[in-house]
């Protein structure tokens, strides 16, 4: 890869991981368009290491805060807000985990095209449009009941279609039962850490099984400039959502689905 190469793609990921479009669009769309070759599977970890690296930076004092409480709850039995909160994503990561091992392989092979991509693009970005303007509430995170936390997390296992968006299935079905555009977001962006680490460590295997060669400096570039744009992107969505709502990525979407099956039919 070239450099240039190497800053679009790890601006894509950084950006397209948090907010409510698909990463797998762009990072399809982008090589049909320029003619780049695939970017292989040692920039995709870099990546993804990256976007995780500016989570938990964002989130550090959360985390801290959960880690502490989850581990004091295992002593006494005794849940605080912290750690209904980390219990509740540690509880929303099973069902994705659960259907990933059930039907990864399955969805890469049959699904993993840019109909499907743009199908899940347009229809889960009207559902996302619905959701937000029909029934978002005032509800915060600590007011979610373990109910809200499965359906979020049974929303969650839908990303693994194509074009669907982990970031926007989960703030959809947050927002639907009436939680406020910033608790939606901030949940989302809170499950994005087991989901991103389970990522990272199975295509470390995969990484470690294939030998392939690894270009350090372009990893390394990958890594900076995707947990960069990945810690602004958290910052500023969060700053701006109670203004800019999500209407503007729902409109979003349905022109990168078009823009889709215009490029490849």
């Amino acid at each position: 890869m070239d450099w240039l190469q190497v800053v679009v793609l790890a601006l894509l990921q950084g950006l397209t991981e948090f907010l409510p479009v698909s990463s797998s669009a762009h990072l399809i769309l982008v090589p049909a368009l320029t003619g780049w070759p695939d970017q292989g599977l040692a920039f995709d970890v870099a990546l993804h290491f990256g976007s995780l690296f500016a989570v938990l930076l964002y989130f550090r004092r959360d985390l801290i805060n959960m880690t502490s409480s989850w581990t004091q709850s295992l002593a006494t039995r005794k849940l605080d807000d912290d750690a209904r909160l980390a219990w509740g994503v540690i509880f929303a990561t099973i069902p994705v985990g659960l259907a990933g091992l059930a039907f990864k392989d399955e969805i890469e092979l049959y699904l993993r095209s840019p109909f499907y991509l743009a199908i899940g693009l347009v229809v889960f970005g009207l559902l996302l449009g619905w959701a937000d303007w029909r029934f978002r509430g005032n509800r915060l995170v600590n007011q979610m009941t373990w109910k809200d936390v499965l359906i979020i997390g049974c929303a969650q296992a839908l990303a693994l279609f194509p074009g669907t968006s982990r970031a926007g299935v989960t703030i959809t079905a947050a927002l639907l039962l009436g939680l406020s555009r910033e608790a939606a977001s901030r949940f989302s962006f809170l499950l994005s850490i087991p989901v991103i680490l389970l990522a990272c460590l199975l295509k470390t295997k995969d990484l470690v099984e294939a030998q392939v060669p690894v270009e350090w400096g372009a990893m390394a570039l990958g890594i900076l400039v995707s947990a960069v744009s990945a810690f602004l992107c958290i910052h500023y969505f969060l700053v701006f959502i109670k203004r800019i709502g999500m209407q503007p990525f729902v409109i979003y979407r349905i022109i990168l689905g078009i823009a889709l099956l215009v490029v490849f039919y």
